[in-house]
């Protein structure tokens, strides 16, 4: 039933205007290169890379209109929807249903996380999001130390919630990705969200992938997942060494990178981030960002 969400998915970037503000044309371009040039098996909107809890809620719900409206049902969409109130994320997943969204996404309270050992906050929280709509709904993975019934326990909490269909991993354990995997009995349809594990958490069960460095890379890391997948054990294993060391450099300047070498692959400027989030960052020299991109590329072997 749900077979259309599954594989490599950008956590899409929103263009800024440098007023901390969507840039709306840049935003119409950025979905169309994605989705005519980089092939990509699904959007993720408005998750942190995409900022979405530094934009006001009307800016939101344009940014998600927009996006549906450029994709025109080209390849299914999810919105993330968490927000500081429970009532805003319901009525950001409302919105999100009137513009035939494909998926919802929350991440838990955001400051009152679970303070009695049994995430109740964070269940009832997504409770309200997943009876909001009919939408299939993918809450984050929160971790397994805080649960007094454990992670386990916790997911099947969330199996009994309507319209509860998967999940978005935001951890880079392994046995956590695999302790959700067993624990749901394959009721769960999970996406991993450590870019650096994108192939190793194939093996802890996951359908897919939704990631920040998708933006820049996806061509490259939809073809080697979609090997990894099929068999070819040496190529994933020789693109994801190169890949989590292109990421462990960029990662001091994350902000700058993805901007420029966006620019530089798609010719899309998707603007500076909105203060605090990257003003730490430095401007990359041209020729190193065209170095990274040049090493991910080759590691990849599209067309080898």
């Amino acid at each position: 039933m749900y077979e259309n969400l599954k594989g490599v998915w950008p956590a899409m970037l929103t263009p800024m205007d440098g007023n901390g503000r969507p840039e709306f044309k840049q935003l119409e371009k950025w979905v169309d290169v994605l989705i005519s040039q980089g092939g990509v098996d699904g959007l993720y909107l408005l998750g942190s890379t995409g900022q979405g809890f530094l934009l006001s809620e009307a800016d939101r719900n344009k940014v998600t209109e927009i996006t549906a409206d450029v994709n025109a049902g080209r390849v299914p969409i999810m919105v993330q929807v968490g927000s500081m109130t429970t009532q805003e994320s319901v009525r950001l997943a409302k919105h999100a249903a009137s513009c035939k969204i494909d998926g919802i996404s929350s991440v838990a309270p955001v400051y009152y996380g679970p303070t009695d050992g049994s995430s109740g906050m964070a269940l009832e929280h997504y409770r309200a999001i997943a009876t909001a709509t009919d939408l299939p709904f993918f809450p984050y993975q929160l971790g397994s130390t805080s649960f007094s019934d454990g992670l386990g326990g916790f997911v099947n909490k969330l199996l009994k919630m309507p319209n509860m269909v998967g999940m978005k991993l935001t951890t880079n354990n392994l046995l956590e990705i695999s302790t959700i995997s067993y624990s749901s009995k394959g009721e769960l349809v999970l996406f991993s969200g450590a870019d650096e594990l994108m192939c190793h958490a194939v093996l802890c069960g996951t359908n897919g992938a939704i990631g920040s460095y998708y933006n820049v890379f996806e061509p490259e890391c939809k073809h080697v997942r979609d090997a990894f997948v099929k068999g070819d054990v040496a190529l994933a294993t020789d693109f994801m060494l190169v890949f989590q060391e292109v990421i462990a450099e960029t990662l001091p300047n994350i902000w700058t990178f993805f901007r420029q070498a966006i620019q530089m692959r798609y010719g899309v400027d998707i603007g500076a981030s909105i203060a605090p989030v990257g003003n730490t960052n430095k401007v990359w020299e041209d020729k190193k960002v065209e170095e990274l991109i040049d090493r991910v590329v080759k590691a990849a072997k599209i067309g080898a």
